[in-house]
């Protein structure tokens, strides 16, 4: 199964790491799945896993944060994103999504808030699960 994450799930991970999302990065990590990201993501990833709320909040220094990160990084398939589907979505860090799945023909994306993606399973016919069900679907 071919995944992108939203910044949601990349945090709640980081800050919980016994939840669904954290599960999530552990199945990608032993090939059960597969992470993609472009590097519009990935910078988006680090610009949100490094702030303060987020970093105090998962008890993670400044250079802990960016270990996390890079190792989100490593776990991922890189994604060229050849073109760009913006603006699709009103929340410009939901295009970046949107556009790592489009371009990496993603079997789904993973999101807490799926209404803000709904507009991937109707253009693209990309599905947007929660953690806990693409759990369930990559262990089928």
């Amino acid at each position: 199964m071919r995944l992108v994450l939203d910044t949601d799930v990349v945090v709640a991970a980081m800050r919980s790491p016994r939840g669904a999302s954290a599960e999530l990065l552990r199945r990608i990590d032993a090939g059960k799945a597969v992470m993609l990201l472009t590097v519009a993501l990935a910078l988006e990833y680090e610009a949100i896993c490094t702030l303060a709320e987020h970093r105090l909040a998962s008890g993670l220094s400044a250079p802990e944060a960016a270990v996390y990160v890079d190792g989100l990084i490593a776990l991922a398939e890189p994604v060229r994103a050849f073109f760009r589907w913006r603006p699709q979505l009103r929340d410009p860090g939901d295009e970046l999504v949107l556009e790592a799945a489009v371009n990496g023909q993603a079997d789904a994306i993973v999101t807490f808030n799926e209404s803000r993606l709904r507009q991937a399973r109707k253009s693209f016919g990309i599905e947007v699960v929660r953690p806990a069900e693409a759990l369930r679907r990559i262990e089928k």
